[in-house]
């Protein structure tokens, strides 16, 4: 973890002679954090993963509004590694008000485009700031004794991702995928809590099946009494915004999702519904038993 903290912090800093020297003397420790799968996914099901290992180091990739955070969370609980979604370390940046909301994202042409700008549009934003955030929480996390991570909006670029195969050994990469239709459908019905920050969806999805794809059915995640009236919606969710951000997905990330096939390292998943069909689905194909995890927690 904390090789991935001094890349990060040089790499923000775009010093690709450091990036080389940190990697090369580095490797080593970071590779030790790392408990391996038994394989990678050429075969979803010979993914294996040992119930009494420590750390896992995974990637989830999706479009905005799959489910990544969703199924992140739950298996950072199961698995006891901390999920870390870019996204939420970006919109708590905004909240609180911190240095980098205030700093210059990008340039078009005179004007300056500012943090809140690129995240309401639903655009990218710089690898500068991401990389300083994701180190930050590294930092806070290694004070901790946190060690392995779910990572979640990141890598978001195929630079990105070369950054992080410089300093650590990525276990699995799961690739959770869904129609079009129903990701612009989720992500209209995607809600907050103002005083909780518990996410909840009001969306009620019933799309049929096209070119031999099965239908998908998702019922809503609708809060409890105590939160209904205090329920938000996200700056960035809007239509125009979300086909934005999907569009930008398939320009710039998709490309993360070849990078990481051509490794093997990528685990397809079409999500065949909401939680309660897709978790069970999901835990299968990573082989993953959740009750025998949470006796051996247990133990």
């Amino acid at each position: 973890m904390a090789a991935m903290i001094r890349l990060f912090r040089s790499s923000s800093s775009s010093s690709s002679n450091s990036i080389s020297l940190i990697s090369r003397s580095l490797s080593t420790a970071a590779a030790s954090e790392t408990v391996k799968s038994q394989s990678y996914p050429h075969n979803p099901h010979s993914t294996s993963v040992d119930p009494k290992a420590k750390t896992v180091q995974w990637v989830f990739l999706g479009c905005p509004g799959v489910g990544k955070g969703t199924y992140a969370s739950r298996l950072s609980t199961l698995l006891g590694v901390p999920h870390i979604a870019t996204g939420d370390l970006v919109r708590d940046e905004l909240k609180s008000s911190g240095p980098l909301s205030k700093q210059e994202s990008i340039h078009k042409g005179s004007d300056k485009v500012w943090l809140a700008e690129i995240v309401n549009q639903g655009k990218l934003v710089s690898d500068e700031i991401i990389l300083n955030l994701l180190s930050k929480r590294l930092e806070s996390g290694e004070a901790k004794g946190e060690a392995g991570f779910i990572l979640d909006g990141f890598p978001r670029t195929v630079r990105q991702a070369e950054i992080l195969t410089e300093v650590t050994d990525i276990d699995l990469v799961v690739n959770l995928k869904l129609p079009e239709r129903v990701l612009v459908e989720k992500c209209l019905g995607r809600r907050i809590c103002s005083e909780c920050g518990k996410n909840f969806n009001v969306a009620s999805i019933d799309v049929a099946g096209e070119n031999g794809a099965p239908r998908i059915s998702m019922a809503p995640l609708n809060p409890p009494s105590q939160c209904v009236s205090k329920l938000i919606t996200r700056a960035d969710d809007t239509e125009a915004i979300v086909k934005e951000r999907l569009s930008i997905y398939w320009d710039k990330s998709q490309p993360v999702e070849d990078f990481y096939r051509s490794q093997g390292k990528l685990l397809e998943f079409d999500l065949p519904g909401g939680i309660p069909e897709s978790w069970p689905k999901l835990l299968e194909v990573l082989n993953l038993d959740e009750q025998e995890y949470k006796l051996s927690a247990a133990a």
